[in-house]
């Protein structure tokens, strides 16, 4: 079985792109839940910040190979330096890097969703780190859906306590 991670970056979650926080740290453990729970033989990560590559160092922490879906090349181009720097590390640990997109030019939202498409049909179920809000995500998991793949949604939500 393979797994492929959708989620929003670290603004549209709300937390900042300091870790780690309260938000990181309750989506991490959903997703390493989920992840010992479901044990993926691979997991395909589509490397932008926030969920996408948190759940890329959790496979890397427990040892499940995982596929580097980038978009396009120099994904990273336009990142701060120390967000670069983690992208190139996490990068080198993938056991496969796909380059979905093959042209010219820097971001450009179809060119996230061809990416969001291509992990979906490649994977057996998609682990969704969803507000509920509109957008690439919700995009994602609804061409899943779609689909007929398996979806766990995680709230980025923290719990009540």
């Amino acid at each position: 079985m393979i797994a492929s991670f959708t989620g929003h970056r670290p603004a549209k979650l709300g937390c900042g792109y300091e870790i780690p926080n309260p938000t990181y740290t309750h989506i991490c453990s959903e997703i390493r839940k989920l992840l010992l729970e479901l044990k993926p033989e691979k997991a395909i990560s589509g490397m932008a910040l926030g969920v996408d590559q948190w759940a890329a160092q959790i496979c890397v922490d427990l040892k499940i190979p995982w596929i580097a879906a980038v978009p396009f090349e120099a994904q990273d181009l336009i990142w701060p330096t120390d967000s670069r720097a983690v992208y190139n590390s996490l990068i080198k640990k993938a056991v496969e890097v796909v380059v979905v997109v093959v042209s010219e030019g820097e971001y450009a939202s179809w060119k996230m969703q061809k990416r969001n498409i291509w992990m979906a049909d490649h994977s057996d179920v998609i682990i969704g780190v969803w507000n509920g809000s509109p957008g690439g995500t919700a995009n994602a998991l609804s061409y899943a859906q779609q689909q007929g793949k398996t979806i766990y949604r995680i709230s980025p939500e923290l719990p009540v306590v």
